[in-house]
């Protein structure tokens, strides 16, 4: 049996949750590369049947929506025992699959030509500061439901699932809407000037890791992130900050170093098959930019960690394991703000945990791959922490994308109907009229096991997606012959437990 829920976080406080579950809610618009192609083809063959298992073996369902949450009664041990099996299957493959096809996976093509001019960027990033200080303004002024204010929508569906989503697999979007990149250009040719102060190098991007901490703590433990005034209130600090930063330190440095969405999205951005620059475009397999990425400094590689780390917590938080853990009764939940100090507790533990697994697994690996005889092992041990951090970013996005789909597909229909009367006058510019944002899709058997499917799908993806980035980098570091393959054991180990960790996730009962 499985529990997944509506979640909170995209807009969805509690008492609006008890209403979506129990009944059909109504909101209208007054209330409301050849050689690596051949060798991706190798792969698809190889491991193309295991996929096809996950669905085949996907039994009857039947699923009814309750208070805050619908049950779907799925074999989900025989899904964790299959999707398991595929990363494994995955692992074991890619040992037997000759260098130069496993090599030929991350080939790329490049379609020559100018795409578009330099300055775009910047005007869009301009256009992209005046809107979010509208939907400042409307979080302090427009409606207090958080389904139907154009701030929490946006914030919470549009950007932080559906921007997500988008980053990972189209590109780098966030290039053309980082509200502060147009604004710095503006400083840069207003100051003419060297910044007043200089980043301490020693610093790395630890900034960027606190703020982001600082932001999941807003996410996970606030007693309610998605209350119009507060959430505005919130952005609204954060952009005068960075801001702040930009003209003190200069503005690349602050949003290279510092700025934590920055950071964050142009790692999502590199899972993208597509690169796009000014001059030309490239295609390759999803991740092949992970592969050619820079080796990560030591704070880039641990932003990493923290983004997975909070993401797995973020699915952990309202389990019943979780909820007994810390002695909470999960069919009487006593509100977020009972839970606050325990919340924060459990975000820095599972980010410590994580970072201390990931540097076990990465100093385990190397160490086996320099007990073999021969030539001395060139890659020091912080080159292999830095760059074998990315390979784990798949997986958070593959999870990110399985825990909040339901929740994308029931808000984006209130996102549509907030857009059609986004200054709350009872305006309807989308012509939608008596519009009825259903949750129907949630107790039909046939569409509940697809979402279900779906989730699985993206978790599984994400993770082998994962060991394919992994074995590549890998055989950079350390070479094609046994001397990589030792180093990766313990990796593949990491990867084959986060892989049952995730789907336990989405499985688990919740009781918030």
């Amino acid at each position: 049996m499985i529990f997944q829920e509506i979640r909170h976080c995209a807009g969805l406080p509690a008492a609006t949750k008890k209403g979506l579950a129990t009944q059909m809610p109504q909101c209208n618009k007054n209330d409301q590369a050849g050689h690596g192609f051949r060798a991706l083809i190798h792969f698809i063959v190889g491991s193309g049947s295991s996929l096809a298992m996950l669905w085949a073996s996907s039994l009857p369902a039947h699923a009814h929506a309750s208070e805050q949450v619908f049950v779907a009664l799925l074999p989900t041990d025989l899904y964790t025992a299959l999707g398991t099996g595929i990363v494994a299957l995955t692992i074991l493959l890619l040992l037997l699959l000759p260098h130069r096809y496993a090599a030929g996976l991350f080939a790329t093509r490049s379609l020559p030509g100018r795409t578009h001019p330099s300055w775009a960027p910047r005007a869009t990033s301009l256009a992209a500061a005046a809107i979010l200080l509208f939907l400042i303004v409307q979080g302090f002024t427009g409606t207090r439901d958080p389904l139907t204010n154009l701030m929490p929508v946006t914030i919470w569906t549009v950007w932080w699932i559906g921007l997500f989503l988008i980053q990972g697999i189209l590109g780098d979007v966030w290039r053309w809407i980082n509200p502060w990149s147009g604004p710095g250009w503006i400083l840069q040719r207003v100051m003419r000037q060297a910044s007043p102060a200089r980043l301490p190098a020693w610093l790395g991007s630890g900034p960027a890791v606190l703020g982001y901490i600082c932001f999941v703590v807003f996410l996970l433990a606030d007693p309610a992130p998605d209350d119009p005034d507060r959430l505005a209130l919130f952005v609204m600090i954060y952009w005068l900050m960075t801001l702040a930063g930009m003209i003190l330190f200069g503005p690349e440095t602050w949003l290279r170093r510092c700025e934590c969405f920055t950071i964050l999205f142009s790692f999502l951005a590199r899972l993208s098959f597509l690169r796009i620059r000014a001059s030309a475009t490239s295609i390759g397999l999803p991740g092949w930019q992970l592969t050619r990425a820079a080796v990560l400094t030591s704070s880039q590689a641990i932003f990493v960690l923290v983004v997975l780390a909070s993401s797995s917590f973020d699915g952990l938080n309202e389990t019943f394991w979780w909820l007994d853990l810390i002695g909470v009764n999960p069919l009487e939940f006593p509100g977020r703000s009972a839970v606050i100090g325990q919340t924060v507790l459990g975000i820095l533990g599972g980010v410590l945990l994580l970072i201390a697994a990931y540097t076990t697994t990465v100093l385990v690996g190397d160490a086996m791959a320099r007990r073999l005889p021969g030539e001395a092992c060139a890659t020091s041990r912080a080159t292999a922490f830095g760059r074998l951090a990315l390979s784990l970013l798949p997986i958070a996005f593959g999870y990110h994308i399985a825990h909040f789909f339901p929740t994308l597909l029931v808000n984006a229909q209130y996102t549509l109907v907030a857009l059609s009367d986004p200054l709350s006058t009872g305006a309807d510019y989308f012509n939608l009229g008596h519009h009825f944002v259903t949750l129907g899709f949630l107790a039909e058997l046939g569409t509940v096991h697809i979402i279900w499917l779906t989730q699985c799908a993206a978790i599984v993806f994400g993770h082998v997606l994962a060991v394919l980035v992994g074995h590549r980098i890998m055989t950079d570091l350390y070479g094609k012959g046994w001397r990589a393959i030792l180093a990766e054991v313990p990796l593949s180990i990491l990867m084959i437990l986060y892989t049952m960790l995730s789907l336990w996730l989405l499985a688990s009962p919740r009781g918030v």
